[in-house]
């Protein structure tokens, strides 16, 4: 697999290895490399980077795992290389041959030129052509190290291996702006062999672009591969309105994308500088629509333009911020863009914003550099856009940043807030009953965004209906068994270990639960007897400490058998079986006490038993009722992709062994597409962005995998490729998750199955649908009243800044400056102090919910889940307290 690109990496290597640092995309190193050879690796980089970089193509020669060629160009892209991404996913690198007539000539003046330079001023000109690190590098050793010469040289080494076509260029301005006139003799007196021909015999020849209009997902949309090339009289290349200067070779990329009447209807708003939500189905392009407005704005301030586009989570931040750099380095590479999210905190954001035109980032990002104060206001932005902004309401990231906006906007009569622009695919949030109610949550959204306009398409929906199909939707009930002897053993199991708990501490009016096992209200019982547990207090310390422990070990069985339960509702009885061993092995593997014992000799004694059921015993009704819908619609039509959303990672893995190991389904070869987040028996710690690219790769590819098997993480943000059957197995939600599910069936003739055996569920989907034709009526009705919409918005902002500045005026309680002990939520054993504990910003946290906070002085306990909500007061860190007294271990 990938051999092409083996090859080719091979070829090629001289090139990539002149630019790449691997040091740069240590992350991608990590992931698909081990942990010695990134070490060697990063190791021989300190010595020689061109050695280290070859080293690290050696090594990806061997690689075989799925993906691993789109995550390196994903994270080339993420890191800057935008030069070398474009030369890699084209494999040619003539653009960056063109480079090489610069370098030597750089290469030649370096000692000449060094000792005029005074990189501390050049750099806030070069963040163009500059990574973030490369300048945090150079500031360091003009800082830190051995001054202006050494700072002079660190530029020189970073732009010699710059993939940016304009490096040059930027060097000279950036020398002009600095005057800094003795290193710019150098480099235009000596350079004139570097200088292309600007008479007018310079031949230019003219090419055009010409792109399909089907209905492709977001990705392919913005895809380059949908270019004719026709080759005119006299040898001129036609692409489309892009003009070649071939004294250079490059083009002059002024072409322009051709939005959809529908996409440029949506734009209308925006374009005109209004704050807006742009609300359009699900594959209709609205990431398009805002580039075509960050497009804009670009060009209607160019002087004061600085956008911010915000996702919710990482996987959507990764995929949109790939979309923004492709499109404006193919449009124009002086358009900075660059992005941040999560696990890159060590940039600066202001940083950021300051020397980019946009930047595209999860929303937490901006939240805590407001919080900080990093970014001191909202002003210093022009455009902000929230992708999936339904999200903006309660205590939600996007809400936070409009709060803000919004307390600036009310305090004063003279600001200069950001335009807003909200991306969503329904408005349709909130509880509702009738569309009087929907308007009501409709309006909140608006107020929450400061915007008096819906934009949605009106004049162009027969286009709009011949690019975005809306599946046909059914629904199948089956019926549920209920009488299954492996639930009756599980079941007894559960009654026997709620009767040990009871003798090892009455609960009272928690020690009997609705005995609806297998269910959700069971789950919450159990959280309920967990949280009573923890601040649970006896006169005998050593007596709670031995209770607290059983009564979590009891409430955490029951919490798995809960589980197997709801997994054999949904799947086999084996795959809860599997479930169960997996819990157990744990257990045994972890050095288990006397409760534990004796809880594993309960289960080993049935699990003979069990076995033989789960391997004897009648198939699932609703796994035969799925195997018939599977296997017909593939006999009709052999080319059909189907996604499968499920509720739980366990239950996706559990459906992916079912299809794998059933002989007339097992060539759909299903790929599992969930999360990050915390392990879980079945599916490891998650996926991570590159997991989740590789397995979305062999879905597009017909001869891979023909069904993706997904949990909520693709039902918002994350681009399906296209399918024509959605099924929803016993996978329903609100009005927004409807829409957006169902919207992942793109292509004509699309149809949607719900599966089920809960008669409520199939009920509260035919609720959703009557509900979208709700919203839909009541955004026509506010759109025909437009003073009415501005009235209540203004008057609904009004009541919310009144809210809050109630709520700031209560005096906060002040933390106490007692002595607390941190026990172990399970065992309450001691942990550590109050006084141990420090606040340093920007470094990982302990999580006070695993901890009891017991006073030292009256000995009462309390249960935290938030660091904001502990009542006692923590000092900040201080460099001076780091002494080996205190680093020593205690008794």
């Amino acid at each position: 697999m990938y051999e092409m690109e083996k090859k080719n990496l091979r070829h090629f290597s001289d090139y990539i290895t002149r630019f790449l640092r691997p040091s740069v995309i240590k992350n991608f190193m990590t992931v698909y490399l081990d942990k010695e050879i990134v070490e060697s690796i990063l190791s021989k980089e300190m010595t020689s980077v061109t050695t280290a970089a070859q080293m690290l193509l050696d090594q990806m020669c061997y690689l075989e795992d799925m993906g691993w060629f789109q995550a390196f160009l994903d994270i080339l892209l993420a890191s800057e290389y935008t030069g070398l991404h474009e030369a890699i996913k084209e494999w040619n690198f003539q653009e960056l041959e063109e480079l090489n007539e610069h370098r030597r000539f750089l290469e030649r003046i370096e000692p000449s030129i060094t000792k005029h330079m005074k990189p501390s001023e050049l750099l806030a000109h070069m963040s163009g052509c500059l990574k973030p690190i490369e300048c945090e590098e150079i500031r360091a050793v003009s800082l830190l190290q051995r001054g202006r010469i050494a700072a002079s040289e660190k530029l020189v080494t970073s732009l010699l291996r710059s993939d940016k076509p304009n490096w040059f260029k930027l060097l000279k301005i950036a020398l002009e702006n600095c005057d800094l006139d003795e290193a710019l003799d150098l480099l235009e007196t000596s350079n004139t062999s570097s200088v292309c021909l600007s008479e007018p015999e310079a031949m230019m020849t003219t090419v055009s672009f010409e792109y399909r209009e089907e209905p492709e997902t977001e990705d392919m949309l913005m895809s380059s591969n949908n270019t004719s090339v026709i080759e005119e009289p006299g040898g001129a290349l036609v692409f489309a309105n892009v003009t070649f200067d071939l004294c250079t070779g490059k083009p002059e990329r002024s072409g322009e994308r051709k939005l959809r009447e529908y996409q440029k209807e949506l734009t209308a708003a925006a374009v005109k500088s209004q704050n807006t939500i742009i609300c359009a189905p699900t594959g209709c392009g609205k990431t398009i629509v805002a580039l075509a407005i960050s497009d804009y704005h670009l060009k209607q301030f160019p002087e004061r333009a600085k956008i911010v586009f915000l996702a919710t989570k990482v996987d959507v931040y990764e995929q949109q911020y790939k979309l923004f750099k492709e499109h404006f380095f193919s449009k124009d590479p002086n358009i900075r863009v660059t992005g941040m999210c999560g696990d890159m905190d060590y940039l600066s954001v202001r940083w950021l914003i300051e020397n980019h035109d946009i930047v595209v980032m999860t929303a937490q990002i901006l939240v805590n550099a407001l919080q900080s104060s990093e970014v001191p206001s909202l002003e210093i932005l022009s455009l902000i856009l929230f992708d999936e902004c339904h999200n903006t309401t309660g205590k939600h990231p996007y809400n936070n940043i409009m709060t803000r906006y919004l307390d600036t906007k009310l305090n004063s009569s003279t600001h200069s807030l950001p335009q807003i622009v909200g991306l969503t695919a329904s408005v349709g949030i909130g509880s509702f009953k009738n569309e009087l109610e929907a308007e009501n949550n409709i309006l909140q959204l608006c107020a929450n965004l400061d915007t008096r306009v819906i934009t949605t398409v009106t004049e162009h929906k027969d286009e709009l209906k011949s690019y975005v199909h809306t599946p046909e939707k059914a629904f199948f009930e089956v019926k549920q068994c209920m009488s299954h002897p492996f639930i009756r053993i599980i079941k007894n199991i559960m009654s026997n270990i709620e009767q040990l708990a009871q003798k090892t501490f009455n609960m009272g009016t928690q020690s009997t639960p609705s005995r609806e096992y297998g269910s959700q209200k069971y789950e919450q019982w159990i959280v309920s007897v967990q949280k009573s547990c923890r601040v649970l207090q006896m006169k005998n310390a050593d007596e709670e400490r031995r209770i607290c422990r059983e009564l979590y070990n009891y409430t955490e069985h029951l919490r798995k058998y809960n589980d197997a339960l709801i997994i054999n509702e949904d799947a086999r009885t084996k795959d809860a079986l599997d479930y169960l061993d997996a819990f157990f092995d744990q257990v045994r593997n972890a050095g288990y006490d006397e409760t534990e014992r004796k809880l594993t000799a309960l289960y080993d004694c049935q699990r003979p038993q069990l076995l033989r059921l789960a391997t004897e015993g009648d198939q699932n009704p609703k796994l035969d009722e799925l195997r018939f819908i599977l296997e017909e619609e593939y006999h009709n039509n052999d080319q059909t992709r189907t996604v499968m959303f499920v509720k739980t990672r366990a239950l996706a893995d559990a459906m992916k062994k079912w299809i794998d190991e059933t002989d007339s389904l097992k060539f759909l070869k299903p790929g599992v597409l969930i999360g990050k987040g915390r392990k879980s028996n079945f599916t490891g710690s998650g996926m991570t962005p590159n997991n989740q690219k590789g397995i979305l790769d062999s879905f597009k590819s017909s001869d891979q995998s023909k069904m993706l098997i997904a949990t909520s993480v693709a039902d918002e943000g994350i681009d399906i490729p296209q399918c024509n059957l959605v099924l929803m197995y016993e996978y329903v939600g609100n009005v927004v998750k409807m829409v957006q599910v169902r919207g992942r069936g793109r292509m004509e003739g699309s149809r949607c199955f719900l599966i089920s055996s809960n008669k409520d569920r199939i009920a509260k989907e035919k609720i959703n649908m009557f509900k979208e034709k709700m919203v839909e009526e009541a955004i026509e009705q506010l759109q025909s009243r437009p003073a009415d919409l501005s009235n209540k918005v203004d008057m609904l902002q009004r009541e919310d800044k009144a809210r809050r500045d109630h709520i700031s005026a209560s005096p906060e309680k002040p933390k106490t400056q007692g002595s607390y002990e941190l026990l172990c939520s399970k065992c309450k054993r001691f942990a550590c102090m109050s006084d141990d504990i420090r606040v340093v910003l920007d470094l990982p946290l302990l999580k006070i919910e695993s901890f009891v906070v017991q006073d030292c002085v009256t000995r009462r306990q309390h249960y935290f889940r938030k660091w904001r909500d502990v009542t006692f007061a923590m000092r900040e860190f201080d460099m001076t307290e780091i002494t080996a007294e205190a680093c020593r271990p205690r008794d």
